[in-house]
Protein backbone atom coordinates (compact mmCIF):
# COMPACT_ATOMS: atom_id res chain seq x y z
CA UNK A 1 0.00 0.00 0.00
CA UNK A 2 1.27 3.20 -1.09
CA UNK A 3 0.63 6.64 0.60
CA UNK A 4 -0.33 9.59 -1.14
CA UNK A 5 2.91 11.79 -2.22
CA UNK A 6 3.14 14.50 -0.16
CA UNK A 7 2.64 18.06 -0.87
CA UNK A 8 6.01 20.10 -0.42
CA UNK A 9 4.55 22.96 -2.04
CA UNK A 10 2.34 24.77 -5.30
CA UNK A 11 4.64 27.06 -7.16
CA UNK A 12 3.17 29.15 -9.47
CA UNK A 13 4.92 31.04 -12.07
CA UNK A 14 4.78 32.97 -15.36
CA UNK A 15 7.12 32.02 -17.88
CA UNK A 16 7.51 32.62 -22.03
CA UNK A 17 6.67 29.92 -23.78
CA UNK A 18 9.65 27.25 -25.11
CA UNK A 19 11.90 29.62 -23.12
CA UNK A 20 12.33 27.82 -19.75
CA UNK A 21 15.42 28.13 -18.56
CA UNK A 22 17.39 27.24 -14.63
CA UNK A 23 18.44 30.99 -14.63
CA UNK A 24 15.80 32.71 -12.67
CA UNK A 25 12.75 32.86 -12.34
CA UNK A 26 12.32 29.34 -12.94
CA UNK A 27 16.34 28.18 -11.46
CA UNK A 28 15.48 29.64 -7.75
CA UNK A 29 11.57 28.88 -7.50
CA UNK A 30 12.23 25.32 -8.54
CA UNK A 31 15.69 24.90 -6.73
CA UNK A 32 14.72 25.50 -3.26
CA UNK A 33 11.81 22.77 -3.18
CA UNK A 34 15.33 20.48 -4.90
CA UNK A 35 13.08 19.68 -8.14
CA UNK A 36 14.89 18.55 -11.11
CA UNK A 37 15.48 22.28 -13.32
CA UNK A 38 15.95 20.46 -16.55
CA UNK A 39 13.55 17.64 -16.68
CA UNK A 40 11.67 20.47 -15.78
CA UNK A 41 12.63 22.90 -18.70
CA UNK A 42 12.78 20.19 -21.46
CA UNK A 43 8.94 19.28 -20.36
CA UNK A 44 7.92 22.80 -20.15
CA UNK A 45 9.40 23.76 -23.89
CA UNK A 46 8.00 20.51 -25.52
CA UNK A 47 4.79 21.21 -24.24
CA UNK A 48 4.58 24.72 -25.23
CA UNK A 49 6.26 24.52 -28.96
CA UNK A 50 2.68 24.81 -30.63
CA UNK A 51 2.79 29.02 -29.19
CA UNK A 52 4.76 31.37 -30.15
CA UNK A 53 7.91 32.56 -28.37
CA UNK A 54 7.72 34.85 -25.52
CA UNK A 55 3.78 34.51 -25.37
CA UNK A 56 3.37 34.72 -21.46
CA UNK A 57 2.32 30.78 -20.14
CA UNK A 58 0.81 30.73 -16.51
CA UNK A 59 1.96 27.30 -14.90
CA UNK A 60 1.33 26.08 -12.08
CA UNK A 61 3.87 23.72 -10.27
CA UNK A 62 2.88 21.10 -7.57
CA UNK A 63 6.03 19.93 -5.83
CA UNK A 64 6.26 16.72 -3.41
CA UNK A 65 8.11 15.80 -0.73
CA UNK A 66 10.20 13.24 -2.59
CA UNK A 67 11.31 15.63 -5.00
CA UNK A 68 9.55 15.15 -8.12
CA UNK A 69 6.92 17.14 -9.84
CA UNK A 70 3.61 17.81 -11.77
CA UNK A 71 2.74 21.21 -13.58
CA UNK A 72 -0.12 22.43 -15.52
CA UNK A 73 0.13 25.24 -18.19
CA UNK A 74 -2.59 27.53 -18.83
CA UNK A 75 -3.00 29.34 -22.27
CA UNK A 76 -1.88 32.93 -21.77
CA UNK A 77 -3.68 35.63 -19.85
CA UNK A 78 -6.83 37.28 -21.86
CA UNK A 79 -5.69 40.76 -21.05
CA UNK A 80 -2.74 39.64 -23.07
CA UNK A 81 -4.85 37.94 -25.81
CA UNK A 82 -6.85 41.47 -25.90
CA UNK A 83 -4.06 43.92 -26.10
CA UNK A 84 -2.29 41.39 -28.71
CA UNK A 85 -5.53 41.68 -30.82
CA UNK A 86 -5.90 45.45 -30.11
CA UNK A 87 -2.19 46.27 -31.23
CA UNK A 88 -2.16 48.17 -28.04
CA UNK A 89 0.63 48.08 -25.22
CA UNK A 90 -1.52 48.51 -22.33
CA UNK A 91 -5.24 49.28 -21.65
CA UNK A 92 -6.92 52.45 -21.04
CA UNK A 93 -5.62 55.01 -18.18
CA UNK A 94 -9.31 55.72 -18.01
CA UNK A 95 -11.62 52.77 -18.75
CA UNK A 96 -15.06 54.28 -19.75
CA UNK A 97 -13.73 57.54 -20.43
CA UNK A 98 -10.86 57.07 -23.14
CA UNK A 99 -11.60 54.35 -25.29
CA UNK A 100 -7.73 52.75 -25.65
CA UNK A 101 -8.98 50.57 -28.81
CA UNK A 102 -11.96 48.74 -30.69
CA UNK A 103 -12.08 45.09 -31.22
CA UNK A 104 -14.57 42.99 -33.34
CA UNK A 105 -16.55 39.95 -31.74
CA UNK A 106 -14.96 37.95 -34.25
CA UNK A 107 -11.94 38.60 -32.37
CA UNK A 108 -13.37 37.69 -28.87
CA UNK A 109 -15.19 34.65 -30.37
CA UNK A 110 -11.84 33.83 -31.41
CA UNK A 111 -9.56 34.54 -27.91
CA UNK A 112 -12.93 32.58 -26.35
CA UNK A 113 -12.04 29.13 -28.56
CA UNK A 114 -8.62 29.26 -27.75
CA UNK A 115 -9.01 29.86 -23.54
CA UNK A 116 -11.83 26.91 -23.91
CA UNK A 117 -8.85 24.69 -23.94
CA UNK A 118 -7.92 25.49 -20.48
CA UNK A 119 -8.83 22.53 -17.67
CA UNK A 120 -10.48 24.68 -15.64
CA UNK A 121 -13.02 26.09 -18.52
CA UNK A 122 -13.51 22.81 -20.73
CA UNK A 123 -16.99 22.41 -19.35
CA UNK A 124 -18.14 25.71 -19.62
CA UNK A 125 -20.00 27.26 -22.85
CA UNK A 126 -18.73 29.40 -25.59
CA UNK A 127 -20.78 32.08 -24.71
CA UNK A 128 -19.90 32.73 -21.16
CA UNK A 129 -16.56 32.79 -22.00
CA UNK A 130 -17.09 35.10 -24.68
CA UNK A 131 -19.00 37.22 -22.38
CA UNK A 132 -16.08 37.14 -19.67
CA UNK A 133 -13.83 38.08 -22.54
CA UNK A 134 -15.78 41.26 -23.27
CA UNK A 135 -16.28 42.40 -19.40
CA UNK A 136 -12.00 42.19 -19.27
CA UNK A 137 -12.27 44.34 -22.70
CA UNK A 138 -14.76 46.73 -20.98
CA UNK A 139 -12.17 47.41 -17.81
CA UNK A 140 -9.25 47.66 -20.08
CA UNK A 141 -10.95 50.56 -22.07
CA UNK A 142 -11.13 48.22 -25.00
CA UNK A 143 -14.83 48.53 -26.95
CA UNK A 144 -16.20 45.53 -28.63
CA UNK A 145 -18.34 46.52 -31.77
CA UNK A 146 -20.10 44.24 -33.97
CA UNK A 147 -17.59 44.80 -36.70
CA UNK A 148 -14.87 46.91 -37.67
CA UNK A 149 -15.22 49.27 -40.24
Amino acid sequence: MSAAKVVAATIRLTVPAGGARPAPPVGPALGQYRLNLMAFCKDFNARTQKYKPETPMAVTITAYKDNTFEFTVKSPSVSWYLKKAAGVESGSSRPGHVTASSLSVRHVYEIAKVKQSDPYLQNMPLESISKSIMGTANSMGIKIVKDLD
